[in-house]
């Protein structure tokens, strides 16, 4: 199965995003923030990785950006709680401004298991070379 990194600064959602990615027979690491997520970026090959956009420190945009620039084919799926209102006036909907600037999907917390299990399989599909079962983070 595949390498996925998590990168959030909860513990709680660390452990719900571990534990469904485990029991779905992935490899999970997990970093508690922007800067240790990109030192095992680096040291590591990931097939796909969910980044929380708002966290202390290097916050997600800019791990992203790292990332991107390191790997730009990894798929990044980011995660926030931050509550998306109708309200123009509001602050902006930063789920999809990152879907913009590189993530290939987003999950607003909370979200439901089956959510996130049919974006890892959305990603690793899209990332799987036609006629191939193996992934490569890194092209």
């Amino acid at each position: 199965m595949a390498n996925i990194l998590i990168v959030d600064d909860d513990p709680a959602v660390q452990f719900t995003i571990r534990l469904l990615l485990e029991r779905a027979g992935h490899h999970v690491t997990v970093a508690g923030d922007g800067r240790k997520g990109l030192a095992l970026f680096e040291a590591s090959r990931f097939d796909l990785m969910f980044l929380d956009i708002f966290m202390p420190g290097m916050d997600g945009l800019e791990t992203m950006r790292h990332i991107r620039a390191l790997a730009p084919a990894v798929p990044i799926v980011v995660i926030s709680g931050r509550s998306i209102t109708p309200d123009a006036y509001a602050e902006p909907d930063f789920l999809k401004m990152a879907t913009k600037l590189g993530a290939v999907a987003s999950l607003q917390k909370p979200f439901r298991p089956d959510a996130l299990l049919a974006v890892v399989a959305d990603c690793l599909k899209a990332d799987a070379p036609e006629g191939s079962d193996v992934r490569s983070g890194r092209r």
